[in-house]
Formats: C-alpha cells, sequence, structure tokens
C-alpha cells in the first residue's frame, strides 16, 4: 500500500501537507488539534497544550495593547503544528525540508487569517513574546529558566491544567473576536 501525503483533520478534510490548499485550512481543526499537542514534546510534568500556550501569546499581545493583527498571528503562530506536529527546536533547525514545508504552511495559515505575511516588524513582536512564553513554561514545569535575562511579561500567565474542551472553545472565542476587530479595521 503506498502511502499519501494526506491526513485528515478533525473537521474530515483531507488535508495534503506537501501541497496545501488555502481552503482546506480550517480554524476549527486548528483548535481542536493544538488543544490536544503538548508543549515541550510532551516532557512537561503536567499536560500544557500548544493551543493553552498559543492562548497565553495572544493574551500577552492584548495585554501589551498590540495591533489586532500581532494577536491573532500570536494566536496562530503555531498552527501549522495542527497539521504537521512539531519537532523540538534543538532537532528542527537541521531539518531542511521540514522547516519549508512548516514556513510554507504557516505562510499560507497567515495569509487566510491575515490577508498577508508577517511584516518582519510584527514577527519579531510575536517571536519576542513566544520566547517569553517559553521561558516562563520551562521556569514553571521543569525549574529551568532557559537564560540569565527573566522576559518582561504583562500578562497573567497560568499553567493550571484545562480540559481540551475548554482550550479549543476559549481558542476560538479569542479568534472570532479578533477577526471581528480585524474585519473593522
Amino acid at each position: 500500500m503506498r502511502m499519501k501525503s494526506r491526513i485528515t483533520t478533525f473537521t474530515k478534510i483531507d488535508f495534503d501537507a506537501l501541497n496545501p490548499s488555502m481552503e482546506d485550512i480550517r480554524i476549527a481543526d486548528i483548535a481542536h488539534a493544538l488543544s490536544m499537542l503538548t508543549r515541550a514534546n510532551g516532557h512537561f510534568p503536567k499536560f500544557f497544550s500548544v493551543g493553552q500556550h498559543s492562548i497565553q501569546c495572544c493574551r500577552e499581545a492584548l495585554a501589551r495593547n498590540y495591533s489586532p493583527r500581532v494577536a491573532m498571528a500570536c494566536l496562530l503562530h503555531d498552527a501549522s503544528e495542527a497539521y504537521i506536529s512539531d519537532i523540538t527546536r534543538p532537532v528542527k533547525k537541521y531539518m531542511t525540508m521540514y522547516l519549508q514545508i512548516e514556513d510554507q504552511l504557516q505562510s499560507m495559515i497567515f495569509e487566510k487569517f491575515l490577508g498577508s505575511s508577517l511584516e518582519e516588524e510584527e514577527a519579531v513582536l510575536v517571536d519576542n513574546i513566544d520566547d517569553g512564553c517559553l521561558f516562563y513554561e520551562f521556569d514553571h514545569f521543569m525549574n529551568i529558566r532557559m537564560s540569565e535575562v527573566e522576559p518582561v511579561m504583562v500578562s497573567n500567565l497560568n499553567y493550571d491544567f484545562r480540559p481540551m474542551e475548554d482550550v479549543e472553545k476559549e481558542f476560538l472565542d479569542l479568534y472570532r473576536e479578533i477577526a471581528e476587530e480585524l474585519k473593522q479595521n
């Protein structure tokens, strides 16, 4: 049997990860999958999802009064993982083909939900928040400080276990709220 490059998503889309179609990208699939994927490749002592991380990144952007585009980008910055999963940072940097697939898919996701890829300044803001959240996740769950400099965060970070359904709902609620703001701008 010959394997295809397709997966079946939560909404039953036959998704081709190597040749994605923008029409096949669904926010419901992203929210569902990210609420069930673990951070740190499952090595934290308690379950903490990529969806929770994405929500915290988004809430940090909102707390900093960043634009709705940056807040949405923070919510969606790991959305490609809903379709191709993730590989840990130390390994990923050596996987050229994976990085190309991830970049193509993530760019398509930003184009679909933001109308275009991120500007360089927006990408820097998103990366800064993502790295800050990562720092505090490792500090909280593993008692490991990933750098000597403690990032400044202005939102309330929460690491309590949350049922996947609650994370999925909050992710979708945030998406709808910010999408409405984007329409008005």
